[in-house]
């Protein structure tokens, strides 16, 4: 992604360009792998969703067995939004910035779970309003500072959004250069899960009310507001699916961009990618629709608290790992599923078959 010749395009062809340079997973290797789960020490199916997993795996990785993923990391997309002012949330606008820096100090729930898991943590401040200070845990490619107001024009131009996704896909760029073989996606944004909402309900069909949750845990008034914002939002823009760029630039966020292109540079690169909550998933949708394929390296961590959550999930085909009702963001969800994807990789590398073990199968 930087070399000379790539910057000279214009950042929406090079975003066009990775992801066409994303392929389905390797049907061959998940057959290979569907095929040893039925030779494995087991009865056939009795490992349940971690044999699915184990051959999507595989698939991904383009070998069976696949490896047992060993350098985790975690992005966390940070931005803010415009659409704040209209009162979706109660918390000021700050606290983003103030978020970011609890991230790089190492005190927020991600670096604690980070930290459970082995897994690495980098920031990216890719629309902070309040700006952010040098950090070695923080990329800093600010976009603009916040979106724009999604409910009474558009929360960017498609410039700035094609920006967004090559800033996530440079930082993941950085992250797999430097090892990372299994990918968390994280965001932080006051107000992110509106835009988020607006998404959802975009690339899936789905009204409004349906896909709009409480967040960081609003009263009902509040509630019926965001509910009536997301709807305000899509009459005004009409975003089309089939157009993904253009609906990030509508009704998305810097972090929703930046994440979608993270998600594309891994799939590109045969990585998998975590999800973890209903931000997560919104931008998995976008990446989904800039390039079908992209789905294929996705793996759904957890069940978000937040309804659109499980309209996305549904969307992409993915069944959750996990579901604890937690709705945190950050990638904290995703998180706690790596040694769950690990476990499933391990099985295919590490058991035997009944003709190595010597055991007789009934």
């Amino acid at each position: 992604m930087g070399t000379t010749t790539e910057r000279e395009r214009s950042p929406e062809e090079r975003l066009r360009r990775l992801a066409r340079g994303v392929f389905p997973p390797d049907a061959a290797a998940s057959e290979t792998a569907r095929r040893r789960h039925l030779r494995l020490t087991k009865p056939p199916g009795s490992l349940g969703e971690l044999e699915e997993l184990g051959i999507r795996l595989a698939g991904m990785a383009g070998a069976c067995p696949p490896p047992v993923p060993g350098r985790p990391a975690v992005l966390v997309a940070a931005g803010d939004h415009g659409v704040l002012a209209r009162g979706v949330s109660p918390w000021p606008q700050e606290v983003t910035a103030e978020m970011v820096r609890n991230f790089c100090r190492g005190g927020a729930a991600v670096n604690a779970l980070a930290a459970t898991v082995g897994a690495r943590v980098l920031v990216l401040d890719v629309g902070v309003a309040a700006g952010t200070e040098p950090h070695p845990l923080l990329r800093r490619a600010r976009v603009r500072p916040g979106t724009a107001d999604l409910s009474r024009g558009a929360a960017m131009d498609r410039r700035e959004a094609a920006r967004a996704a090559l800033a996530g896909a440079e930082a993941a760029e950085e992250l797999v250069r430097e090892g990372t073989d299994l990918l968390v996606t994280g965001d932080m944004g006051i107000g992110n899960t509106t835009p988020a909402a607006c998404l959802v309900a975009a690339f899936t069909g789905r009204p409004a009310a349906e896909v709009t949750g409480r967040g960081t845990g609003i009263d009902d008034a509040t509630l019926a507001l965001k509910v009536q914002v997301v709807e305000e939002a899509l009459a005004l823009h009409g975003p089309n699916p089939e157009d993904p760029l253009g609906t990030l630039a509508a009704v998305g966020g810097l972090e929703h961009a930046a994440l979608a292109g993270a998600i594309l540079y891994c799939a590109a690169r045969r990585v998998p990618v975590v999800l973890d909550g209903i931000s997560s998933c919104a931008a998995a949708l976008a990446a989904a629709a800039l390039s079908p394929p992209s789905s294929g390296y996705m793996v759904a961590g957890h069940l978000s608290a937040e309804p659109g959550a499980a309209v996305a999930l549904k969307a992409l085909g993915l069944e959750p790992l996990l579901d604890l009702e937690m709705r945190l963001g950050e990638g904290t969800g995703g998180l706690l599923a790596v040694p769950l994807v690990r476990a499933a990789a391990g099985v295919l590398s590490e058991m035997a078959t009944f003709e190595e073990a010597g055991v007789s199968e009934g």
